[in-house]
């Protein structure tokens, strides 16, 4: 898909490559078509391993491309050979030169795995990412693994002064937001495009 001068490929579940003709950059990628071209970087959003998968790294990296993760996603990362890491925590920007990064939260209020409701899949301490990117004059946010959270308010900025605004969200329900509560986030956002991510793969 070709959207405002960068292409969006998905790759399934949640991972996608973005390009835009300068710069490539993989988020989340996970069983990855040996078809899909290396990158320049890789964005992880948590250590889960739908989300950090080390051989989709180690099939779209090259000799130098960065990867940017959390501290959860740093020992399985290490494994992967001639690739630069820089690890990042909610609240961070990284200027990479050729586009800039911001790390923001992910996490859920009403996704328990206890029946007691008392343990969410994804906790609010444990710092899961989701991430707003920047290619020129186009934003791209992906969620992560989340629901819909305060912190989303704070992001409403993005489709104005002739910014285009991506959201990327998850809708499978169960371990992030169903399809409402997408829906709801996708209303409080207002980007120029919403794509649904998470979904397809039977994991979480």
């Amino acid at each position: 898909m070709e959207f405002g001068g960068i292409t969006i490929e998905f790759l399934g579940h949640s991972g996608f490559v973005i390009r835009n003709g300068v710069v490539s950059v993989a988020i989340d990628p996970y069983n990855v078509s040996p078809s899909v071209e290396k990158v320049d970087y890789i964005l992880i959003t948590h250590g889960h391993s739908d989300h950090c998968s080390i051989k989709d790294i180690q099939h779209l990296s090259r000799k130098g491309t960065v990867v940017v993760a959390p501290a959860d996603s740093q020992s399985t990362i290490t494994r992967v050979t001639e690739i630069h890491m820089e690890t990042i925590e909610q609240g961070d920007e990284l200027d990479l030169g050729k586009l800039k990064v911001e790390a923001v939260p992910a996490y859920n209020v009403n996704k328990y795995r206890d029946k007691d409701k008392k343990i969410v899949f994804h906790p609010k301490n444990e710092g899961y990412l989701g991430y707003v990117i920047r290619f020129g004059t186009v934003v791209v946010y992906h969620a992560g693994d989340t629901d819909l959270i305060p912190e989303m308010q704070k992001l409403t900025g993005h489709g104005k002064h002739d910014r285009r605004f991506v959201a990327l969200l998850p809708v499978s329900g169960t371990y992030v937001m169903d399809v409402e509560e997408a829906a709801e986030a996708a209303a409080l956002l207002k980007p120029d495009l919403a794509i649904p991510m998470h979904y397809g793969a039977g994991v979480f």
